[in-house]
């Protein structure tokens, strides 16, 4: 996989994403950790999943940059592909903790919110799902993700404003779990994973299914009508123009940090 790192150590595997600096999600990302995900759910071999990101980075969400110049096929199959790993990573069986090493705005939070548990690096790190002000239409199903963790009216709130929360304002909202050092990220999020690994794996998948299970309904529900929406208002020419504007920002920050 070049978009990530994977490793296995008594039964717990680890997924490092791996791609530049702050791990933006393209679609090759996209379709190999689907295609992870799917392996790892099958592997009887496998108990747990980490999945977490670089130091100062989680993942940066969506890229833009790649995105912006995707066709209209392109896109689409993109965004299609994006939803339908949501829906696998909230589906998955076993116990997934992320180990968020940094920033995680947007897409990077999307990954975050599948999990059973999330840790945070502190610091002066933001997550959050700010969609609205790249001019992004936030689905259902990731309003009914976000909802399903710091409860419906915040999640309404927070999405309809763009907000994102620095880590101690995520803690507070059980957006994250846990918050440590960036040094002890992993292994408290390793920790975790595996208290969840000694319990009895078929009292506790199916336990994660049955309490998940109206989450799933909803988020496995038909979207074609909000991906149409969702696609119009990405060719729309203010979208466009913002996008131009946030890809300009995020190039100038690339090459400061160089």
């Amino acid at each position: 996989m070049s978009t990530f790192q994977i490793n296995v150590q008594d039964r717990l595997a680890t997924i490092t994403l791996d791609r530049g600096r702050s791990n933006p999600i393209n679609h090759q990302m996209i379709r190999e950790l689907a295609a992870c995900i799917k392996d790892l759910e099958a592997d009887d071999s496998i108990g747990g999943l980490i999945l977490t990101g670089k130091e100062g980075f989680f993942s940066s969400g969506v890229d833009l940059i790649e995105a912006y110049d995707y066709d209209e096929s392109q896109v689409r199959e993109f965004w299609i592909d994006f939803l339908a790993l949501q829906n696998s990573l909230a589906s998955f069986s076993k116990p997934m903790v992320a180990a968020i090493s940094g920033h995680s705005p947007a897409g990077g939070c999307v990954l975050a919110i599948c999990c059973d548990y999330r840790v945070m690096a502190e610091g002066k790190f933001i997550i959050g799902l700010n969609e609205v002000q790249v001019g992004i239409i936030v689905p259902a199903s990731i309003f009914n993700l976000y909802a399903f963790w710091v409860g419906q009216r915040k999640a309404y709130q927070y999405l309809i404003e763009g907000k994102l929360l620095n880590v101690n304002e995520a803690l507070a909202v059980g957006l994250v779990d846990e918050v440590c050092s960036p040094e002890n990220v992993l292994g408290q999020a390793e920790k975790k994973a595996r208290a969840y690994m000694q319990l009895n794996p078929v009292t506790w998948s199916q336990g994660k299914i049955n309490l998940r299970r109206d989450l799933l309904s909803k988020i496995n529900g038909d979207q074609t009508d909000t991906l149409d929406k969702m696609l119009k208002q990405w060719w729309a020419p203010a979208t466009r123009k913002g996008l131009q504007m946030m890809i300009q920002s995020l190039k100038a920050k690339s090459t400061n940090a160089n």
